[in-house]
Formats: C-alpha cells, sequence, structure tokens
C-alpha cells in the first residue's frame, strides 16, 4: 500500500526550524514529529538561505534558466497549435481558447490570438449561461454565517459538482461585495495592551486533570547571578502529575524565553490542548500565538491582579525558591542553566508531592498509565 504524502504549512516548518534553533535535536523533532531528516534538513537550509520555504525562492540560478526554457518550449507549441486561429474572428479565437484552456494558459492564448482577456472572458460567460457561479457563490456564503472565504466556498462547490478556481471566487465576492467576518477580523485594528487580552480564563481553576499533558500552566520568576536581578526562569508544569515538562533560563523577561520552555518539552506538543498563563506581555505575543496556533494548542489567562488563578505555577516557583534559587549562589547563565536541569531532574523523579499521595510526577505517572493499561 503506498504510502500517503503528508503536507506541511509554512508555519509549521517555521515551528519546527524555531524548535531546532532552541536547542532541540533533529533526531527528537524527526521522531516525535514523524519526519524525515531529509526534509527537517531542507527546511532549515532554507530558512538560512532565503527565509523562505517556497522552492521558486530556493532555486539556483541555473535551476531558473531550465525553467524558463522549458516555458518558452511550451510557449511556442502551443503557439504552433492555434496559428491557423490567429486570423479568425473573435468567436472562432473564443472557441479555439475554451477547447485548449486544460493544455494552455488563458492568458499566453490570449496573447497569442491577439484578444483580450476581458472580451474572452466575457464571451465565454454569454456562451455558457450554465457555468454562471454567482449564485451558487452567494447562496453558500450567505447560509454559512457569512463566514466562508474562497478556499471553504471553493470546498462546498466542489461537494455540488462545480469546478472553480478561487482567484475567480474572490473575484465574484467582490463584485457581489461578500466579505467573510475572518477577513473583517483579521484587520480590525488590536487596540488593547498585550495584558489586557480578551482571553477568558479557560481553565477556571479546575487543576484537577486526569490526562496527561492535556492542560499545562506557565509562569517566570527572577533569579540572582552574581547579585543581579537580571536573570528570569520559565517553567511549564503538566496539571496532571505537577510534573516540570519545560522550562528555560535567560536574561530577558520576554517571548522566546517562553519559546525555548516549549522547545525543551519531550514529545509532540499538539498533545497539550489548554495553556494557561497570567497576564504578562510574555504570554501575549506574535511569536507565542503562532506557536500556540500551529500545535492547536488553547489559551486561557488568569483574572487580572488574581494571583489564584494559576495557583499551581505560583506554587511551583515558591518550591523552586525555597528548595533550589535561595539555596544557589550561581555564578553565570550557563551555571544556572547546569543546576536548573539538575534540580527539575530531581524534581520530577523523586521529589515527592502531597497532591500525587506522596509520590513523585514521574512516578505518579507511570502508576497512573498501568491503571489504564
Amino acid at each position: 500500500m503506498p504510502r500517503k504524502r503528508r503536507t506541511f504549512t509554512d508555519e509549521f516548518k517555521r515551528q519546527m526550524v524555531q524548535l531546532y534553533e532552541n536547542g532541540k535535536s533533529r533526531a527528537d523533532i524527526v521522531n516525535e514529529y514523524e519526519l524525515t531528516v531529509s526534509a527537517l534538513d531542507r527546511w532549515i537550509k532554507q530558512a538560512e538561505q532565503s527565509g523562505s520555504f517556497s522552492e521558486r525562492n530556493n532555486r539556483s540560478p541555473e535551476e531558473n534558466e531550465l525553467i524558463a526554457l522549458r516555458k518558452e518550449n511550451q510557449r511556442l507549441k502551443m503557439e504552433n497549435d492555434i496559428f491557423k486561429a490567429s486570423s479568425a474572428d473573435h468567436g472562432t479565437k473564443v472557441s479555439v481558447i475554451m477547447r485548449n484552456r486544460d493544455k494552455y494558459s488563458v492568458s499566453a492564448m490570449c496573447d497569442v490570438l491577439q484578444i483580450s482577456r476581458s472580451t474572452y472572458y466575457y464571451e465565454a460567460k454569454e456562451r455558457h449561461h450554465e457555468d454562471d457561479m454567482t449564485k451558487p457563490i452567494v447562496e453558500i456564503f450567505e447560509k454559512n454565517r457569512k463566514a466562508y472565504d474562497t478556499r471553504k466556498i471553493k470546498a462546498k462547490l466542489h461537494e455540488r459538482g462545480l469546478t472553480v478556481s478561487r482567484r475567480r471566487i474572490g473575484r465574484i465576492m467582490k463584485e457581489q461585495g461578500l466579505v467573510s467576518t475572518y477577513s473583517v477580523a483579521q484587520y480590525k485594528p488590536h487596540k488593547a495592551a498585550c495584558n489586557e487580552s480578551q482571553q477568558s480564563n479557560e481553565l477556571n481553576r479546575q487543576f484537577q486533570q486526569t490526562e496527561e499533558k492535556r492542560v499545562v500552566v506557565s509562569d517566570l520568576t527572577y533569579v540572582k547571578v552574581k547579585n543581579r536581578w537580571h536573570y528570569i526562569l520559565c517553567v511549564l508544569v503538566d496539571l496532571f502529575n505537577r510534573e516540570i515538562i519545560g522550562f528555560s533560563a535567560g536574561t530577558k523577561k520576554d517571548a522566546p524565553l517562553v519559546a525555548r520552555a516549549f522547545a525543551s518539552v519531550q514529545g509532540d506538543l499538539r498533545q497539550i490542548q489548554l495553556f494557561h498563563t497570567d497576564r504578562g506581555s510574555e504570554f501575549k505575543n506574535k511569536l507565542i500565538d503562532e506557536t500556540l496556533t500551529t500545535f492547536q494548542i488553547g489559551h486561557s489567562l488568569s483574572m487580572k491582579g488574581c494571583p489564584y488563578d494559576n495557583a499551581v505555577a505560583e506554587a511551583t516557583f515558591k518550591v523552586m525558591k525555597t528548595e533550589f534559587i535561595h539555596q544557589m549562589n550561581f555564578q553565570s547563565l550557563q551555571h544556572l542553566e547546569l543546576e536548573l536541569y539538575d534540580y527539575v531532574n530531581w524534581y520530577n523523579k523523586h521529589r515527592i508531592h502531597g497532591t500525587l499521595s506522596y509520590m513523585s510526577p514521574v512516578d505518579y505517572r507511570r502508576l497512573a498509565l498501568k491503571k489504564a493499561v
């Protein structure tokens, strides 16, 4: 049985490259997201060379020249096929274009036959009234809460056995004044500050979860290194077993710090369904929004000025400050990162928790998996 070809969005490719740049190994990325090494290496190379994942933007001059020669050869073949109609009337020219539009582009044939595209489209429409897509497009748009864009309308037309390009659908929508609600939202200015997001508290203090990695909470705290407080820790805590599944340290309280914590998580990030944080600006940022969107992770925010809504993350840092941060004298960021890795390993595998019936997070998870089997 042939293997089904997978497709990936540019944003997914960008997130894979970002995971690699943030320290995740090639082997882990390939295994966790079921990729091929060649595909990942190609994305990394494309990101370094042009910043684009389009094959067109990554071609060599020789490849572009070869493609241009092929196009020229195709055009010469087309001109030879339709040359006899070059002196015919408009009606004959339109018929020739319609018969050959599956083989050649309409624009190129119009150019060779010296007929404007508007003339061709007008006469073709007059000949085939049954091919008029305006009525079904308007009907589909109105019946679906005015939310569908050209991609979804094309899919609904396909269900009816109608084939039409998104470009034409877009032109008809513009003529009819049809604007998707998603298009309106996309361009609506967002005046509120980042920490004033309208995102609600989806978690609603439901701190007891029964599924691994379903809900993850996060917070940041300052750490003193060489008597300076300008160092930050970020942790991601799984509410299922209070395990620290992701962590990072840095000099800035910003979105890249959170992104590096996500990159340290073992396993597929798509397993996470909800990510809950306080209203810090580092959590309401384009970089974080793109990460959550790509991996289909919902976002939940505490109420303004209410630390109890993120009590587990707050409690985790209280424990870390008591057991780790205040007990150490860090000499550098590298020293902090090394000690943090050691502490998290102990915290997850050995430190018992009263809320886990005095088991470590890892032991609790293993016991839960045995019960499930």
